[in-house]
């Protein structure tokens, strides 16, 4: 475009600028705080300090404590129960003394008294499971829930402490100081549930041969974090809200049944030991397999094992570093594979586990989605520091530990399955494996700020779905990319434009909230998504991605954190994008208002009369100009169409004559249509806005104007464009990348909206 062109379009910015003072003054109305969408956020955010920065990343003096554990674990298979014994040291790096330690009893959840059980209300479903429908109207509730037997100090006396439902106060008889360490023990026992009956975390599913799967998590008392946000984060664990946990080692021995298969966080110590020689000859193999899984215990031998249920026990040992929770899964029905993946400068074992009924799915694509997961995610973050990562099949169960999930996707008894299976399947593996990122690793409080893992991890697992549809071209429908659930613009606008009622911020308490599946999970994930493609580009938004990951592996971040790194490490401002998508419910609407069209003429208009006039102004007192008439108004008439601007006005063939050379006057490229286009908002969240122009010809032009075009007119706000072809469609959002829930004025000219009534005509005649 020349600087003719520029200067016309100024020209008219000013013109239109000049006749709006013409309006009548306003009364005036009271004062008001700070109403823009783009306030800074210093009134949300906590003030940054000595442990937290202002750029969001650790502080010199950030801390955190340390929680190692030495277990003894027994399963006591034929009566579904869990016994244990632990040696807690808890390491107090903080400044402060402390003269009580909190621990986690998550398990109290599941009590006979569970005040859990009554916490949402309600009336009467229209419909329910039967486990569901069982549980509640039909006999006792499970008695679960922790039997804490005994709790004493290093010299074996008995400590004081309280159980207030899900927590346990421990009493110390001197306070803990500052930079100080302190053991203590911890007996106990619960009974394990059935996990397919209400979906329970962890427990067991027993198969139709009488046989148990177990699956084994939040089975021991865990420290409560102790941090420079919360202090003691007690929070009740009431369902919802998930886990704030200290990172620590872990030494753990677990005793089951011999002829059962196991796996759990950590490195296996005795290997040898558990395992038979061909199963030995098979792990060496699988170490060197960077292609494919080596079956370790076969689909026959687990047959075999399930036979009849040994009486004799055996022990696996296991150590866990640098790891903030620990889990577990046995039975004597898995079958067993892994593979090795090339992590930076050292393997990774990907690893599933799987009865029979999992099969064939599950041996063609678990630790395919293994594998892939980790190499996804370490590209967007950091390489994946554990040594292993293990699927196991449960039924309807999605839930993560450190190196250990489980998984829900079984075909049919007769081995078939659906694509709306296989891709459950291998999509709740790469959210579940992917949550050793989010919040394993980068380890924010889930029963604080559920969207900081589910949110992040979701956003995660989108991209790594759509690069798995890639990488893996067999495991999609020809020519189609993966079909994620979540994460796409489009996906959350049934959502957004939901009842307001329904719908919570983000920055939402999980307890809290109506929704939570949309809430933290859909809705962060895509605006992740739009801020990566649409707002900021993949290169700046990936390198500050990747710097609040490294940032803040094995630390405790908070919203807060990743706000300000994803603006430290990109230079973008991102306070109007945090407030909108979560801080508020509200929602992207952006429409085509109305659009007028000019030309140039010779004469002042009747409003620049006008105009003049009421300032007893003659043209002779104005500096030279070019006038624009309004198609439509008593000013136009079609004379001016089609004539290049220097044909119609004399002033600006004159500023030409005396401005430019005659070969600039040649290659001059005059437009002889001018629109005045507005765009309004009906929604609250201001975004880009994007727009596809359509002319005459069939030719396209795409302009992005930044979301700062709102900043001045939250309401509305009008863009000029010359041209030298017309006009002819406008359409807002052409791609569908920002979540606009409402499409019907989007464009330009206004599609006619057919009537119920009209279409039900149609229909008829077809």
């Amino acid at each position: 475009m020349t600087k003719l062109k520029y200067c016309l379009a100024s020209l008219l910015f000013v013109f239109t600028a000049v006749l709006s003072a013409q309006e009548e003054e306003k009364v005036k109305e009271p004062g008001h705080t700070n109403q823009s969408k783009f306030q800074q956020l210093y009134e949300e955010f906590a003030t940054p300090n000595t442990f937290r920065s202002a750029s969001g990343a650790p502080g010199p003096d950030y801390y955190q404590q340390q929680a190692d554990y030495v277990m003894d674990i027994e399963l006591d298979d034929a009566n579904h129960k869990i016994y244990g014994e632990e040696t807690i040291t808890y390491t107090n790096n903080s400044p402060d003394d402390l003269e009580y330690l909190w621990v986690q009893l998550d398990q109290n959840i599941r009590t006979k008294d569970s005040k859990a059980r009554l916490k949402n209300g309600g009336g009467v479903p229209l419909a329910e499971q039967p486990g569901s429908f069982a549980s509640k109207y039909m006999g006792e509730p499970f008695d679960g829930g922790f039997v804490i037997e005994e709790v004493k100090d290093a010299a074996g006396k008995p400590l004081s402490h309280t159980v207030n439902f899900t927590m346990m106060r421990v009493n110390l008889p001197t306070p803990l100081k500052s930079k100080e360490k302190v053991s203590f023990s911890i007996k106990w026992n619960f009974n394990i549930p059935d996990h397919t009956v209400n979906r329970a975390r962890s427990g067991y599913e027993e198969f139709a041969d009488g046989h148990r799967a177990y699956v084994i998590a939040q089975f021991f008392p865990r420290m409560a974090v102790y941090n420079d946000v919360e202090g003691w984060q007690n929070h009740q664990f009431w369902g919802n809200g998930e886990f704030a946990l200290n990172f620590g080692n872990y030494d753990v021995n677990i005793t089951v049944p011999a002829d059962h298969v196991l796996d759990a966080t950590g490195t296996l110590q005795n290997r040898k030991e558990v395992f038979t020689k061909d199963m030995m000859k098979r792990y060496e193999k699988a170490k060197k397999s960077y292609d494919k899984p080596v079956i370790i215990v076969t689909q026959e031998e687990a047959e075999e094992a399930s036979k009849e249920a040994s009486q004799k026990k055996k022990t696996w040992k296991f150590r866990a570093e640098n790891v903030r929770d620990y889990g577990f899964a046995t039975s004597r029905r898995f079958i067993w594979d892994m593979q090795a993946v090339k992590m930076g400068n050292k393997d990774v074992m990907a690893v599933s586990l799987y009865p029979k009924e999992g099969n064939p799915l599950w041996e063609e694509y678990s630790t395919k989605a293994v594998a892939h997961t980790l190499k996804s995610y370490s590209s967007h973050t950091f390489d994946y520091p554990y040594p292993k990562a293990i699927s196991v099949h449960a039924k309807n169960q999605g839930m993560e530990y450190p190196m250990i999930c489980w998984n829900y996707g079984r075909p049919n008894p007769d081995g078939t399955y659906s694509d709306r299976v296989k891709y459950g399947m291998i999509s709740v593996i790469i959210h579940e494996v992917g949550h050793n990122f989010f919040p394993m690793i980068v380890n924010s409080d889930e029963r604080q700020w559920g969207w900081m893992d589910e949110g992040l991890d979701t956003f995660m697992q989108y991209m790594a779905e759509q690069e798995f549809g890639e990488a893996y071209p067999e495991a999609v429908a020809p020519n189609d990319a993966y079909p994620s659930r979540r994460g796409a613009p489009s996906k959350i606008v049934p959502y957004m434009s939901g009842d307001q009622s329904t719908i919570s911020p983000i920055m939402s308490n999980p307890e809290n909230v109506f929704q939570l599946g949309p809430n933290a999970y859909a809705k962060p994930a895509t605006a992740l998504n739009i801020l990566r493609e649409t707002v900021m580009g993949r290169e700046l938004f990936d390198h500050a991605f990747k710097t609040y990951s490294q940032r803040w592996k094995f630390k405790h971040p908070t919203p807060e954190d990743f706000f300000r790194t994803m603006e430290d490490a990109s230079a973008v401002d991102l306070d109007w994008y945090w407030r909108g998508w979560f801080y508020t419910t509200d929602y992207v609407d952006i429409g085509v208002k109305g659009i007028k069209k000019y030309y140039v003429t010779n004469k002042p208009t009747k409003k620049m009369e006008e105009y003049m006039a009421a300032r007893n102004l003659t043209e002779a007192d104005l500096p030279p100009l070019v006038y624009l008439a309004e198609e439509g108004s008593e000013d136009f008439d079609e004379s001016m169409k089609g004539k290049a601007p220097s044909e119609s006005s004399q002033t600006l063939k004159e500023f030409m004559m005396d401005n430019m050379t005659a070969a600039e006057r040649a290659n001059v490229k005059e437009p002889k249509y001018f629109y005045e286009v507005t765009y309004d908002k009906p929604g609250g969240i201001p975004m880009p806005l994007i727009v596809e122009y359509t002319y005459a010809d069939g030719s396209k032009e795409n302009i992005t104007y930044p979301p700062e075009i709102w900043r001045k007119n939250d309401k509305e706000v009008s863009v000029v464009l010359s041209s030298e072809k017309e006009l002819t469609g406008i359409i807002i959002d052409p791609k569908a990348e920002t979540a606009d829930i409402d499409t019907t004025n989007n464009g330009w000219p206004r599609k006619e909206e057919k009537s119920d009534f009209d279409q039900m005509k149609e229909k008829i005649k077809g």
